[in-house]
């Protein structure tokens, strides 16, 4: 029998038709497989060998490697995050590696939804709903962090010194792409 459901993204309908607007373009990004993970410090590097990246011990840092990203979200927290990889077969793997462990893995693949926001106007745009600093030299390259904008409440890491990336639950994915879409409209 063949498969009815067909999932659908929250930004499908959004992104379908996005407005040109270089200065600051909005994307949506792939699908990714997605674990949260929370360990103590003897399970850092056990998980880190079994998701092939070392997690980072920096505060509100990333690692990248081969497609796979650790976030830092906390002293003892970090999503991991690897595009066009199954959720499940990821968590079965890494779940088999770290049996034994003090730690928890959560495969939170559909919780949220990723776009980019990137452009030299990018970091603009976003400071019209987020409270930080986001200059290269407070939010540097390679930096992240959970935060929020207007309402919502975000995961934002920026890859490249014009490039952000958004990080939202599904259900505020729309929200958070209508305001920067709505910000970003004053540089069309």
């Amino acid at each position: 029998m063949p498969d009815l459901i067909q999932r659908q993204g929250a930004l499908d309908r959004f992104a379908a038709a996005p407005r040109n607007i270089p200065a600051a373009a909005l994307s949506v990004l792939p699908d990714s497989a997605r674990l949260s993970f929370r360990g103590r410090p003897s399970a850092i590097d056990a998980a880190g060998a079994a998701f092939g990246v070392a997690l980072p011990r920096d505060a509100c840092r990333f690692a990248v490697k081969r497609g796979r990203t650790a976030f830092w979200l906390g002293p003892d927290e970090w999503l991991l995050q690897s595009e066009g990889e199954d959720p499940a077969t990821l968590f079965a793997d890494m779940s088999g590696k770290l049996a034994g462990q003090s730690c928890s893995l959560v495969d939170v693949s559909h919780r949220s939804q990723a776009f980019a926001l990137s452009g030299p106007q990018a970091a603009y745009v976003l400071n019209h709903g987020c409270p930080l600093d986001l200059s290269l030299a407070t939010f540097p390259v390679g930096m992240c962090t959970r935060t929020i904008y207007a309402k919502a409440t975000i995961m934002l890491s920026r890859p490249a010194s014009d490039i952000f990336h958004i990080d939202a639950w599904r259900s505020f994915a729309p929200y958070v792409w209508q305001l920067l879409d709505e910000a970003r409209s004053e540089l069309a």
